[in-house]
């Protein structure tokens, strides 16, 4: 089941979508956070009741803001952690050991979330280098603390797309990744929710296109830290709750990767697409 957060009409809804015939048929509930609440406690998987709606015709929006900042992952891609490290923007990077023993985790607050069409802002006076991260994100269902890798599955409710936009020369001269990844609109998600039931977390094809430019290809196959790996490490001590969201990390092709390092500027667009979950695009001002 694909689930969209939507506007329509100047109203709000969450809806289940048909991506064959492009409708999405709106569903009864307060919003997606509270249909994952629900569906964590065991509730009915939602019902449509509404008409169906032309998809053409309603505004997709992020399709969940959780209930505290994104959980990120960083250098999970081997290719990408060797660029990373080459790129000269790594603090403290050491040649040799450019795959880390432990996941990086740091985290995006919800105020950089946009959806599918949103304006990103490229925050000038802020920062001058601005890069793109393609990267599987995924929402938590039924929450729990110190959660083993044999049971992570069954704590996930469904995946997403997210863009890890970033800073680069905020992230490399702060150190700490936080202010390079969290300027407003930083982190936009969709185009909706693909329950864990519908794809193969573990096999699913990851791209990312500038203005039409194919930067990012790659397979969650190639994770260094898997989804059950990083379920088990981030609840170990710390309990996960209904719509937490995590992103996994993005594989080789971000913008300091390529010689020389190329950054976005003003009426870029980037489209992301990830097997079986659909694309977001949005364009860069």
């Amino acid at each position: 089941m694909k689930l969209a957060a939507f506007i329509h009409s100047g109203r709000s809804g969450v809806g289940v979508v048909d991506e064959a015939s492009g409708e999405i048929r709106p569903v009864q509930v307060s919003g997606m956070l509270a249909l994952v609440e629900a569906a964590a406690a065991g509730g009915a998987p939602p019902t449509p009741t509404g008409a169906a709606i032309p998809l053409a015709e309603v505004a997709l929006q992020a399709p969940l803001i959780p209930p505290r900042n994104v959980i990120c992952v960083g250098k999970n891609y081997r290719e990408h952690a060797r660029e990373f490290a080459q790129s000269g923007f790594e603090a403290g990077a050491v040649k040799g050991a450019e795959i880390d023993e432990f996941p990086a985790v740091f985290t995006k607050p919800t105020s950089c979330i946009v959806g599918p069409g949103a304006t990103v802002s490229l925050h000038p006076g802020v920062t001058s280098m601005v890069d793109y991260e393609v990267e599987l994100a995924v929402v938590i269902g039924r929450g729990g603390r110190d959660i083993k890798r044999a049971d992570a599955f069954d704590h996930i409710f469904g995946y997403t797309i997210v863009n890890d936009v970033t800073a680069r020369d905020r992230q490399r001269n702060h150190k700490q990744w936080f202010l390079g990844k969290a300027l407003d609109t930083f982190c936009p998600m969709g185009p909706w929710i693909t329950t864990r039931d519908e794809v193969d977390a573990e096999n699913l094809d990851v791209s990312c296109w500038v203005n039409g430019e194919l930067r990012q290809s790659a397979n969650t196959r190639d994770l260094i830290f898997d989804i059950p790996g990083l379920v088990e490490t981030i609840s170990a001590g710390m309990t996960l709750l209904p719509g937490d969201v995590i992103s996994t990390g993005t594989p080789a092709g971000v913008g300091i990767g390529l010689k020389p390092p190329r950054f976005l500027k003003e009426g870029d667009v980037v489209r992301m697409a990830i097997q079986g979950l659909g694309e977001i695009s949005n364009r860069f001002a």
